[in-house]
């Protein structure tokens, strides 16, 4: 290492092109020092600890760069707010137009092919600047609504989809029946677990439910899995991949922040109408069951506070054990306790607790409990009760006064950055390497 060289963050002069330049200096002494030092696996405890001090002083001063000029960058990238990139589209343009600030698409790959252990941890650089955009009012309301407008491939796929009513999506089907589009997933390798793949394709049809003209109603399940241990049962969803995780294939823009920012958000908030005849709505909301069998554990029990009516099983339960694999829940810690109270919301968020549908406190989020066999006929009710324009003018009231935008920006500024960080914790990076070694 070159002797004598520290990292220290500049004093700001207050313009945006000065500012600048001081960041990318600091980004890239911060990254000759880093070069110096054995590959991640390979550095000794002293070698690792000035690895973390000066990514620590890296990412002080990106986010103290961002506190003084997050707007401004923001417009930059967007054009002056004209264009409206998506999350991950917007951090790597950040690394174009402003050096320094987030990791380059040519660090991202090298890190791609590495696992969660090995990595340099560059996407925390991501969590910093996404943070600081969502802090923003201005910046953030406009990414998350830019993240509320439907994908490109679901507006390839429209047309087809009106016509034919039936779609294949990789690991979600999508079939359309008296007004009625029901989400297969089949993912059945990992009981429905997610991964970068699976959120692609649940935005895809989450936007075509939205978009699609002859969808009145939006329904998810699980499908039939393969499994030795639930073979011929439907699951509804095991949560992350931890073996992906494990592996390194979760994509911090992708899935941890996309899945938030983009089809759970939908189902939950509605789509932004792309064209510029809004009038009377800019949003396009349409009702959601979930229809739960077996069990919904993780980002599957994170999906359930978001839809409309939660139909389930008698047998399943849900469980979020984020805790106990070190990582944030997602939007669950912002909205669970809308559900549960704060005290039951506590045991099951921090303990992991196991909560059956049949129980008392299944029922705080299980809206109707059936037995197994009866979930086919149950669902069919359940849809024809919400199948009406009144119900959807009552949803969107309903979802404005219980979940404001803002709040819920100001939610994701901070799970932005805390995920980040806990994507790299040495605890998180021990318990998945564990976990995903285990069969389900």
């Amino acid at each position: 290492m070159t002797a004598g060289v520290e990292l220290a963050v500049p004093a700001w002069s207050g313009s945006l092109a000065a500012d600048a330049e001081h960041l990318a200096a600091v980004a890239g002494a911060a990254d000759q020092m880093l070069a110096e030092l054995p590959v991640k696996p390979a550095r000794d405890r002293d070698q690792a600890a000035r690895a973390e001090e000066i990514h620590r002083v890296a990412r002080q001063a990106r986010a103290a760069f961002l506190a003084e000029h997050v707007d401004q960058v923001y417009t930059e990238l967007t054009d002056g707010l004209r264009r409206r990139p998506r999350v991950t589209e917007l951090a790597l343009t950040a690394a174009d137009l402003f050096p320094g600030l987030t990791p380059t698409s040519e660090q991202l790959a090298e890190e791609a092919e590495l696992t969660q252990a090995e990595k340099e941890g560059r996407e925390i650089d991501q969590g910093v600047f996404l943070s600081a955009v969502l802090r923003s009012p201005t910046a953030g309301r406009h990414l998350m609504e830019s993240m509320l407008m439907p994908t490109t491939r679901a507006l390839d796929l429209l047309d087809a989809f009106t016509a034919e009513g039936l779609v294949e999506l990789g690991a979600v089907r999508m079939e359309r029946s008296d007004g009625t589009t029901q989400l297969t997933v089949h993912n059945a390798h990992c009981l429905n677990a997610e991964d970068n793949e699976l959120i692609a394709d649940m935005e895809t049809a989450v936007d075509l439910v939205l978009l699609d003209p002859c969808t009145r109603v939006g329904v998810l399940r699980g499908g039939v899995m393969t499994h030795p241990r639930y073979a011929g049962r439907r699951v509804f969803s095991a949560g992350i991949n931890l073996k992906h995780l494990h592996e390194g294939r979760i994509s911090f823009t992708g899935f941890l922040m996309g899945r938030e920012l983009g089809y759970i958000h939908k189902i939950y908030r509605g789509l932004l109408s792309p064209g510029p005849d809004t009038w009377p709505h800019r949003f396009t909301h349409k009702p959601w069951v979930a229809a739960v069998d077996t069990f919904a554990i993780g980002g599957g029990a994170q999906l359930l506070l978001v839809f409309d009516y939660v139909l389930a099983a008698s047998d399943a339960y849900f469980s979020l054990p984020a805790a106990q694999e070190g990582i944030v829940p997602g939007a669950g810690s912002f909205r669970m306790s809308r559900h549960t109270g704060a005290r039951l919301t506590r045991q099951i968020l921090l303990s992991g607790s196991k909560i059956w549908a049949s129980s008392a406190e299944g029922r705080l989020v299980f809206d109707e409990v059936v037995p197994a066999e009866a979930m086919d006929s149950a669902l069919e009710v359940v849809v024809r009760r919400l199948d009406s324009p009144a119900v959807q003018a009552n949803r969107r009231i309903l979802h404005t006064v219980e979940e404001p935008f803002d709040a819920f920006r100001g939610y994701l500024a901070e799970f932005a950055f805390e995920q980040a960080l806990r994507l790299y914790g040495d605890d998180v990076i021990a318990k998945v390497g564990r976990r995903a070694g285990r069969s389900l």
